[in-house]
This record gives C-alpha cells, structure tokens and sequence, in this order.
C-alpha cells in the first residue's frame, strides 16, 4: 500500500521486540508468490532468493513409502521472513513501532489520528473480540494436538510420517525452509495425546519423546523447541478455527467514525495441513492493496474487500476443514494400503483432483490406476463393483429424481424414453425416482407407485428395455412421502400442498413440514404394521418385475426419515426418542423388505447424513444409524443430507456430502453411495479412488444429458466405456473433436508460455 500510494502516513504497532518471531518455517504455495511478484516486486526478489522449493511429497506408512511430484511448494524461515518484510518497511518509509501491547485500539486510533485502523493481531485478537458483537466471531477449537518443532534433518521433500503406538496414531508434517534446517510437526487426536501421558510431560520429557517416535526418520538429528517460555504442556496447542461474519466496523474516536478492518488470523484461519496463516495474511494484504487503487469511498473499498477476500476465505477454509478433518481421523483410513492411503491423503481436501494429479505427476498417477484396477490402468469410475451375484460394469448411478409424469402411480412412455435414455448412456446403474407402496404414500399425484399389478406392468416393460437393449442395471427407490405429501408436482412449488383434492397424511408424530404444509396423524401400531407389509408388497412386486436392486429411502423428512430425526420424532413410546427408538421401525420396515428381496440382489438405505438444524441428526449418528442399517443385512448407504426440515441451513459446495460418504464406508465398513454436486468425471474418479465411496450417484447432470458418462469418458480419452453400437460413429466424431480442441488449446498454451518466458528474461 505504502509503494503505491507514497503519500500515506503507515504505523506498523508490534509487541515484540524488532525481529523477534516464534515458530519455525512457512509454506507458501507457487500461487501466492506469483501474487506476491506483481503486488510487489522487490519484496518477492528477496524472499525468492531464501526460498527453499520442492516438488515432492513422501508418505510414510505402515513400514513403506510412496513419492509424487509436481506439488510445487516453497518454504522461508519465518525470522527471515520477518526480516525481509521489516526491511521493505523501513525502505518505503513506514513506521515500525517495536514492542508496544496494544491494549485499547481506540487509544491508538486518537494518539496517531489514524483514518484506518487494520486488525491484525493474531487468532487471539483482543479486537475482534471487543467488538464480537459487530465481527460475529466462530471459533471452533479442534480436536488434535499439535507441537512444532524444528530439526537441523533436511528433508528433500514434504513429508508425512504416520506412526501407530498402542494409544492411536501420530502424524508428522515435516519441511525444510532453509539451508540446514527443518520444520517438524507433531500432531495427534487429544484422546492419544492423553494417553500417553503428554499432558503432564515438561517440555523437555515431550520433545525427547517426539524424537524416539520419530527416530527413524530424523538420522540421527534431535528435534528442538525454540519455545522455552512456555512451560508443562503448553507447547502442544489445539487449532482454533476462526470465522467471521463480518470483517469491518467502525470506532468512534473523538466524534470520527473510523473504520477498523480484520486481516490475517485475526479475521480467519485455516488449518496448517492445507497451508499457512502467513500465505492467508499476504494475500489479504495484497488483495486490500488493490482495492484502494479503486477510485472509492473507503467504505466502497473495504466492502469490496471484505466481499471479494471473503469469498476465497471461505473456499481455503471449507477445504481447509476436509484435511483438518482427514489428520483427526487418521484411524478411519488406517485399514488402507499405502498406495490409496497416500492418494487419499493428497486428494483429502477435495481441491485437487484426480486430473490435477496427473498434471503434476502422471506417472506417478498412471502407477496407482493400475494398482487400484489391480491390472491396466483405467479411469476409476470406470471400474466394474460385484455387489452380492449382481455385477456393475462401472461405479456411476443415475440417481432417483422425481420426474412427476406419472398418471395414477402408472409409469407412462415417458419414463420409458427417460430411463432407458440414461441406460443407454453409460452408467452402471439407473435409479427409478422414489415410488409408493401406497396412493397416500405419494408426494404428488404425478409420481409413481407400486400397488397394483397395472403399474407393475409398466415397470416390467421398462426393466426388459434396459436388460435387453443396454448393458446397464436398474434399481428401484421405494418410500413413503409422510409429511411431505399432497404436494404439487416440482415446477408447480416444490414442497407446495395441493391447491385442492388433498390427501390426509401421516408421520412419526403430528408435525407439519412447514407452515403452508397440513399437520400429519402421527402413526398408530396398526398402522405401522400394514404399512410395513404394503412395503414388503411392492418389494415383491419390484422383484417380480425383474430389478436389479432396491433401496428403501429414509432420507429428507419423508415418512422413515421422520422417525430417525430428533427434530421430527417426538414420540413417547419404543419408537422415539433414543437414536436407537427411532431407528426401530425403519429397521423394522427394511429388515421385512430385505427378507421378500431375492438374496443375491443387492439393497441399500438413503439416508439423511445430517440434519443441518440445531438439534437434528449429525454425522456422528448417520455413522451409528449405516450400523444399524449393516447388521440388519444393508448392503449400501446412499448419503444424501438434509430436507427433513425447512430450517435446515446446509454448507453446500462441491462433493459437499462426500465427507459423510467417506466417514460412513470407512468407519462402517459398508458399501457408500455418494451423491450431491457431483459434476464431473474428474470428482468421480477422484472419490472412487480415495476410497470414499463405492459409487457415485449423479443427479442434475444426468437430466441435462442422458449420455453424462459416455460423454465425460471421452473428454479424457477413455475407452474402458460401452457405446452402443447404433452411437459408434457418433462417439468417433466425438473423439476426433475432442483431439483438435485439446491439441490447438496445447499450442496456444505453449505459445503463451513461450512470450511469458521470453518477458521474463527481458
């Protein structure tokens, strides 16, 4: 700011002495140097020529290793650092005032007459938290321990050591940031922590223990503390996680509105494994740099600051809370064979993907294709799953989507077009969208049913379609709508009751699903009873119409999920209450339905992997509900979340509810369909080869194209997919496009990278 604009009186108020800094190294991503080049040359001059770069990642576990490359990442001391950037300072004429605790921000603000004062005072920030009120903080303290270290071990590349003990696991994150020097981070889940006895350790006893669970990898070399101020078990610290809703507020100072501003840690952090608080503070400040270049009022640019910085916040933070939670969770993986346990480990926080992989490191991705198809390499979601005596040629679903086209539960030919359209397109599996045992058990009078022999026939021509013109499966999704039924079809008002000719409703217990929505019966004993045989009677039916697979829905607040949430049961009896409670008649319902299903098909259960509401269901019980569910012959969980209530406020974001999917097969050790702004083949693959699901249920996609994965096959070149016969010459055309574009957009990047190179050495 202050090389831009020369005229700007800067003070820089520290409380530690010139030079002082604690920790060891810091991680900057090629990305953020590239900001930090053209923000400001000669401070990225300075720190480029100290940087020590790798490309490498080594995972060490289970007694081996595996390397990849391309990663491209960059450590400096952070004394260094400090020095370089406290230089810069001096050099462009802002003042550097040297320890000063700033106690009262206001008292600062009068004594140097300041127009703006910038918050950057750490994760403990005395500012945010005076005006929590105004910053609406959310600190979230999580649940590992974690101490760094350093060691005079060069490491020539970034490396992650896993060690077991009899207590759980330990991880090391460890990094070399200077000629001789490395940081070493030592992390593990607070109940290990315990265990072991480190929270009653000096420092001294805990750094000595470190080193013998990590001698193999040190060579010889102690781990140090450059900590020694803190005493007892100080050092290990847990990671808060801060957001805040709102990153400006104006002071009054002697009558003057002055606007104070949050950066770095003080407005939000994202955890070590993903990157560094200093990266996040740079391009913060880099960012409100830029935005004063604008011609604007000073709020004008701190709005738009705060909007635009916020925003690539949330992202790093959201994929920042993935890996936090892949490192607090190292047990759940722990079953994994290194090869995909590292994979898993590079891909944890969803932002890179399986063809980023391969960008930076294609032999290295070529390799683990082979191993996961346990022969040629092949796309992962390409891959073929045996599940009981059916077998799936590949791991893609056309999820259940409501279509509403039935005429009296009677699927109609347009179902026929549409299913069989989808069958034809590639993928493994073609879901029929919910369908009742009942007429009451609808959600609109356009969806189907399953209760008479007209709409089992109509099935069945559907059925002999996709077995006889394609080489896909078909599965049926039965469920009853409960509290959201006798609504109008979806382009009419989702959720939305009929303006007239209503139908009564029935539930858990005697609650709307929303204001406008009618109150439903809460169920009788006799009326759970027939509805479990009228279940079990179109499972019949659906077996006797030839499908591959079933699955009972007891997700999104229909009738079976209204038993399972908190939110929505609020029986007396043995059905509520307790997860256990109300677990039992869904429970009930499946375990009758799976002894009438033929035993080498397969079933699976929808569930709601979170209720997103205060109160509801969390994944801790959608993990203890797949158990359930397993034990009573489940074979697969669709994990979906959310819509058992209309105050639910999900997160969403892309694979958004890939993590429960993850948590649920890996935890479980069940079959786990994922599902939820799943887009590309590239997400796909990425989560079949993590291990985070079996399957991939895509949704939207394949309603803007039946042939989705016939399509998303070719852009990256795969043959390990059927095209119908009739569709070959249109798949070779296809083909050929797909080469010219990728081959005149690799001429244009070549060209571009030779002028950027060229400028460069000019």
């Amino acid at each position: 700011m202050k090389a831009r604009r020369p005229a700007l009186e800067i003070t820089v108020v520290e409380r530690n002495r010139p030079f002082d800094t604690f920790g060891w190294g810091v991680v900057l991503s090629d990305q953020t140097l590239d900001n930090l080049r053209e923000a400001d040359p000669p401070s990225a001059a300075e720190i480029g020529r100290d940087f020590h770069h790798w490309d490498d990642i080594e995972v060490f576990f289970k007694g081996r290793s595996v390397r990849s490359g391309g990663h491209g990442f960059s450590g400096i001391g952070r004394k260094r650092l400090l020095n370089i950037l406290q230089e810069r300072c001096l050099a462009l004429g802002v003042q550097l005032v040297f320890e000063r605790d700033v106690a009262d921000d206001q008292a600062l603000a009068r004594e140097y007459g300041a127009d703006l004062v910038i918050a950057s005072d750490g994760l403990n920030s005395r500012i945010r938290q005076r005006y929590a009120e105004a910053f609406e903080p959310d600190v979230d303290t999580r649940l590992c321990r974690f101490v760094w270290l350093g060691t005079k071990k060069r490491f020539d590349a970034f490396t992650f050591a896993f060690e077991k003990t009899e207590h759980g696991w330990f991880q090391a994150h460890a990094y070399q940031f200077d000629a001789d020097t490395s940081t070493f981070i030592v992390e593990t889940p607070e109940d290990v922590w315990r265990a072991h006895g480190l929270d009653r350790m000096e420092q001294p006893e805990a750094v000595a223990f470190c080193e013998k669970l990590f001698a193999k990898y040190l060579d010889g070399n102690a781990l140090i503390s450059n900590a020694a101020h803190l005493r007892g078990s100080a050092i290990w610290i847990r990671f808060p996680r801060v957001v805040c809703g709102r990153w400006t507020h104006r002071i009054d100072v002697d009558g003057r509105a002055v606007p104070v501003v949050l950066m770095g840690d003080a407005a939000h952090t994202a955890h070590f494994s993903i990157g560094s608080g200093t990266k996040l503070a740079l391009e913060d400040a880099i960012d409100l740099a830029r935005e004063f270049e604008r011609d604007e009022s000073i709020d004008e640019v701190l709005q738009a600051y705060e909007a635009r910085r916020s925003v690539e916040v949330l992202k790093i933070q959201n994929a920042a809370r993935n890996s936090t939670e892949w490192f607090e969770n190292v047990q759940r993986y722990s079953g994994m064979e290194i090869e995909q346990f590292a994979y898993s480990l590079l891909t944890r926080s969803q932002r890179i993907s399986h063809e980023n992989l391969r960008l930076r490191d294609a032999a290295w991705l070529d390799g683990y294709e082979q191993w996961l198809a346990g022969g040629r390499a092949r796309m992962p979601m390409l891959m073929p799953l045996k599940v009981r005596e059916l077998t799936l040629k590949n791991r893609v679903v056309v999820s259940p989507m409501a279509t509403y086209s039935a005429v009296d539960g009677v699927p109609q030919d347009f179902h026929l077009v549409h299913l069989g359209a989808r069958a034809l397109g590639g993928a493994a599996l073609v879901f029929v969208e919910m369908t009742s045992p009942t007429p009451e058990g609808r959600i609109t009078p356009g969806c189907p049913g399953l209760y008479n022999d007209a709409q089992a026939s109509a099935f069945r021509r559907i059925v002999d379609f996709v077995h006889t013109q394609t080489s896909a499966r078909i599965g049926l999704q039965l469920g009853h709508s409960g509290p959201k039924g006798s609504t109008r079809v979806g382009w009419e008002g989702t959720d939305e009751p009929l303006p007239e000719g209503n139908w009564p409703l029935m539930a858990a217990s005697a609650l709307a699903y929303g204001a406008h929505n009618q109150v439903p019966a809460a169920m009788t004993r006799a009326q759970m009873e027939l509805l479990r045989d009228q279940f079990v009677a179109s499972t019949r039916r659906a077996a006797e119409s030839g499908f591959d697979w079933l699955e009972l829905h007891c997700a999104h607040g229909y009738l079976l999920a209204s038993f399972l949430s908190p939110l929505t049961n609020q029986r007396t009896d043995e059905f509520g209450g307790s997860l256990g409670n109300r677990c039992r008649y869904p429970l009930e319902v499946f375990a009758a339905m799976r002894a009438a299903w033929p035993a080498g098909r397969p079933m699976s259960v929808r569930i709601s992997a979170h209720d997103w509401a205060p109160g509801g269901n969390t994944p801790d019980d959608a993990v203890a509900m797949a158990r359930l569910f397993k034990d009573a012959g489940c074979d697969f969980i669709d994990v979906s979340s959310g819509q058992t209530t209309r105050a639910a406020r999900p997160v969403y974001g892309r694979m958004y509810q890939t993590p429960f999917a993850d948590r649920i097969r890996n935890e479980v050790g069940i079959g786990a369909i994922a599902v939820g702004a799943i887009t590309d083949a590239d997400q796909a693959n990425s989560i079949i080869a993590a291990g985070r699901a079996d399957l991939c249920a895509v949704a939207r996609p394949h309603l803007a194209d039946p042939a989705w994965t016939l399509h998303q096959a070719a852009q990256l070149e795969s043959h390990d997919v059927d095209w119908p016969v009739q569709y070959l010459a249109g798949r070779d055309q296809m083909v050929r496009e797909i080469s010219k574009q990728k081959a005149a957009a690799g001429s244009a990047g070549s060209a571009q990278a030779v002028t950027k190179k060229t400028t460069n050495e000019e």
